[in-house]
This record gives structure tokens, C-alpha cells and sequence, in this order.
């Protein structure tokens, strides 16, 4: 390879309209009030991982039908292949999304897939959103060899028409080398978005802001630590971080480190409230197993508290002798009312209400799979020293698999879909049913009103019986966008 030459990028310049000197707009809503009314969703896109599995086959973008109309309800109705093997499909983002929303000339039609293992980033073109095709693959040796990143992550669209993807470190898996790129509208290589000496400890996801001019992002770990599965004694060697990362917006500078401690061990996604003009957020730290609240002081730094925290559970037969929750997944309702969360390892999806947001209130839990469903070698034990472990539920006659892990949630608020892959290493460590028996997704019935949940029975799907063999289901997207995907400027 040749050698490395960093390119550092400005973000494009772009002027957009405000909708009121022409009736056309932009993709997906002027607000998120606004998005609550768009219309129910039919599709879903998921990423499904053959990486890791023991299939030598490439991971797969999997096309769901989920209109309870449809005779295909509930069924997968196009698998789009990539055209290599031991990528590890992870996260997923859009091109264009409503931070564009004042641009009539954005189009939200191409899917970027990031490549966690082998930092190649797929563009997906869902011109027919039945049966998307590959556009373009933006190869590693180049964003290497550009930009020296590599482990590709969250990928986000931007007002100026740019994609920005956090990779988690350089080439050999160093955290130090970990950073954001800059792709343009035409899925090019830019740069490094970051100035230079600016770069995180860690990288994982991020989230923006713009009207406080900030973006925040949080810290996994080192790849050369996470991708061989989780290994207790590498958080003490500082292999995993505690750290999240206030930026300015867009300008790429770092003006502040929040260190969490250990109330924040492994701080992974990360939400601002939908609302363009407020100013806190959450972040969920899996290892610790709390929800951290950050917001901003009069003096515009920012600060940080538990606001939720996940009790571990004392355990016999497992890697520690206590066993965290591992908050790995939440979000956020688009009217900011409500957020969701799981604990992979627990086994429960929880709903809380965070209209107070300093004081989030328990509304709704569900178990959905756990570590410790009976006949499992993993024990609990309650604060009498009795032991106990849980009953699994079944859907459609089939026994729940491994945890809660990866969830979406309706525009409307009243469905939220559920999946249980982590990644290939951490899912065989944890969960070794799921590489001889792959994945599955669920949809949770959810009560806006009086909070509550529940799982309808007549969705599932399994992908325990795809055509090439069973296989791992991680993030989910819908053609028109979603509250994870889409940011108001």
C-alpha cells in the first residue's frame, strides 16, 4: 500500500432554502412533530451478518415487509449481497435525510453501509425500495490510504450535502488512529472531517446539534480489543473508553472531554433530544449499565449525570460475579416524550418517560430473552442467596433467542421493532445459539397513552431459515426515515 497522507475536509457549503419562496421541499420533515403524522411504515432495510458465523458467505441487506396488509407481512422480500465476504454489515445511514429538509434538490435514495471489520463502505441505491442494488463501493485501501481510518461505524447525513462516517481506529485496530470521515454527495473521499491533532481517544457514534454549534460523540473501544470478543481484564488496560467528546459544530475542533468514570464504562450511542433548540441528551454506557444525561451550562460547556441506573444482577457461572444489564441500544421518541432502551445481556426492553429529563420515570419492561432463561448454566441469585432464572417467552411457537439488542421505532411512536445481534465475536461469546440458529426480529405494541408494552404475536421474522444459512440481524432503517437516522438543524 502506499503510504498514508492524511487529507483533512471542510464540510461543503451549500445554501438552502426555508420552504417558504417554493412549494417543493426537501427529504423528510420540516420538524419532528411533523414526522409523527408521515405515513406508517411498510419496509424495513436490516443488515444481516454472515461475518463470523462460520458461513463463508457475504452479509446481506434484507428488505422486510412490515404492512399488516400485505400477504408478505412479516416475510423477507429481497436480500441484496455484497460482493464480498467477512465485511460485518453494522450500522446503516441515509444520504440525505431532514437535516436537508430545506433543499429541494436532496433525494434521500442511497443507503451507506459501513463495514466494520473490513472498512469498506457500500452505497446502496433504493431507487426501488422493494429491491435495493448496489451503487458504489468506496474501497478501505482508499480511505486508508487517504485518511488512515478504519473500522467504519455511524455514518450520518449533513446539511451541506456531505456524509460523515466515525471509524473506530486505524488499520491495524489502535484506537488512536480512530476518527470522522468526509464523503461527498457523489460518496467520494474528502478527508478527515476533525482538525488535525483533534482526533478522540475512542470512536463509536455521534450525534450533532447545530443550533448549539456541537456535536458529541462516545467511545467503544480499540478494535484490536473488541473484535475478539470482550475480555474484562482489556478494560482495566485501558482498552475501552469512559469518555465523551464535545466538538465544535461544524468547525472540527475538541473543546471538551467528559470523562464519565465508572459510572460511564463503555458509552455507546448517543441522542440529543429531536427538538432542534434543546440543549441535553443521553448516552447509554453499556458496561456500567446507565443512562448518562448531558447537557449544557449557562457558560456553554457541558456537563453530565446518571440519570437511570440499571441494577447488575449477582450471577454464578459467567465472566464476572456480578452481570451489568449492557445498555447496547436506545432511543428516542420523535416528540421527546418517551425513550426506550434494552439490556442485552438482562434480556428487557424498557420504556420511560422523560418529559422531565432530569428524572426519566419507568412506564413500561419487557423480557424478550435473557443470559439467564432456564436450563441456561448462568444462575442469579436474589439478595436471600436463593437462585433463580427466568422463563423465555415464545413467538409463533418458537422459543425467544439470545437478548434484546437493536430496536426502531415507528414515526408514530407505536411500534418498535426489535433484533439481537450485537456483532459476530460478542454474539458467539455470549450467545452461541444465535450462530446455529441466527437471529430474529420482533415488533412491541406500544401504549403512547399510559405507557406500556407488549409483543404482537403475529410478527416475526426468523432468520434462522434464510436460503444460505442461518444469520445475524443488527440495525434497521425504513425507506422514509426514522428517529434514529434523521437530525433537525
Amino acid at each position: 500500500m502506499d503510504p498514508v497522507v492524511v487529507e483533512h475536509a471542510e464540510m461543503s457549503t451549500k445554501t438552502q432554502t426555508n420552504g417558504t419562496c417554493c412549494s417543493k421541499k426537501g427529504p423528510g420533515y420540516a420538524t419532528p412533530i411533523e414526522a409523527i403524522s408521515g405515513p406508517k411504515e411498510k419496509l424495513l432495510y436490516v443488515t444481516c451478518v454472515y461475518s463470523g458465523t462460520g458461513i463463508e458467505k457475504p452479509d446481506y441487506l434484507a428488505t422486510i415487509d412490515v404492512d399488516p396488509s400485505s400477504p408478505s407481512y412479516s416475510k423477507v422480500i429481497h436480500r441484496m449481497p455484497v460482493p464480498h465476504v467477512g465485511d460485518e454489515l453494522h450500522h446503516s445511514g441515509w444520504n440525505s435525510c431532514s437535516s436537508c429538509h430545506g433543499d429541494p434538490s436532496a433525494i434521500r435514495r442511497f443507503l451507506i453501509l459501513p463495514s466494520l471489520l473490513s472498512g469498506r463502505i457500500y452505497v446502496v441505491d433504493t431507487k426501488d425500495p422493494k429491491a435495493p442494488r448496489l451503487h458504489k463501493v468506496v474501497q478501505s485501501e482508499e480511505i486508508v490510504q487517504k485518511t488512515g481510518l478504519a473500522y467504519p461505524h455511524t455514518s450520518h447525513c449533513l446539511a451541506s450535502g456531505d456524509i460523515m462516517v466515525s471509524c473506530l481506529g486505524d488499520k491495524d485496530g489502535n484506537a488512536e488512529g480512530n476518527g470522522f470521515l468526509l464523503l461527498d454527495s457523489e460518496f467520494n473521499v474528502k478527508g478527515r472531517w476533525e482538525k488535525p491533532g483533534h482526533s478522540p481517544l475512542f470512536g463509536y457514534d455521534y450525534w450533532y446539534q447545530p443550533r448549539h454549534n456541537t456535536m458529541i460523540s462516545t467511545s467503544w473501544g480499540a478494535p484490536l480489543a473488541f473484535t475478539k470478543g470482550f475480555n474484562p481484564q482489556h478494560v482495566s488496560d485501558g482498552l475501552y473508553g469512559r469518555h465523551i467528546y464535545v466538538y465544535s459544530w461544524p468547525g472540527g475542533e475538541l473543546k471538551q472531554t467528559l470523562d464519565l468514570g465508572n459510572t460511564g464504562l463503555i458509552p455507546l450511542e448517543i441522542r440529543f433530544l429531536h427538538e432542534p433548540s434543546k440543549d441535553t441528551g443521553y448516552v447509554g454506557c453499556a458496561l456500567s449499565s446507565n443512562m448518562v444525561r448531558f447537557f449544557k451550562n449557562p457558560d456553554d460547556s457541558w456537563s453530565h449525570e446518571v440519570a437511570i441506573s440499571v441494577k447488575p444482577l449477582k450471577v454464578k457461572n459467567w465472566i464476572l460475579p456480578e452481570m451489568p444489564g449492557l445498555i447496547t441500544d436506545f432511543l428516542i421518541s420523535l416528540d421527546d416524550r418517551y425513550m426506550y432502551f434494552v439490556n442485552w445481556l438482562h434480556g428487557d426492553v424498557r420504556q420511560y418517560n422523560i418529559e422531565d429529563p432530569k428524572n426519566p420515570v419507568l412506564k413500561g419492561q419487557l423480557w424478550v430473552g435473557t443470559l439467564l432463561k432456564k436450563g441456561s448454566p448462568v444462575v442469579a441469585e436474589d439478595e436471600n442467596g436463593n437462585d433463580w432464572q427466568c422463563d423465555v417467552p415464545e413467538v409463533q411457537g418458537k422459543q425467544l433467542r439470545g437478548g434484546p439488542q437493536m430496536i426502531q421505532l415507528s414515526l408514530d411512536g407505536k411500534r418498535l421493532y426489535v433484533t439481537n445481534s450485537l456483532f459476530s465475536s460478542w454474539d458467539k461469546q455470549f450467545y452461541p445459539e444465535l450462530m446455529q440458529k441466527g437471529s430474529h426480529m420482533l415488533q412491541i405494541d406500544v401504549d403512547t397513552e399510559k405507557g406500556g408494552l407488549a409483543i404482537n404475536p403475529n410478527f416475526f421474522v426468523d432468520f434462522e431459515s434464510e436460503p444460505e444459512g442461518p444469520s445475524l440481524a443488527h440495525e434497521m432503517r425504513y425507506p422514509g426515515g426514522d428517529c434514529t437516522s434523521d437530525i433537525w438543524v
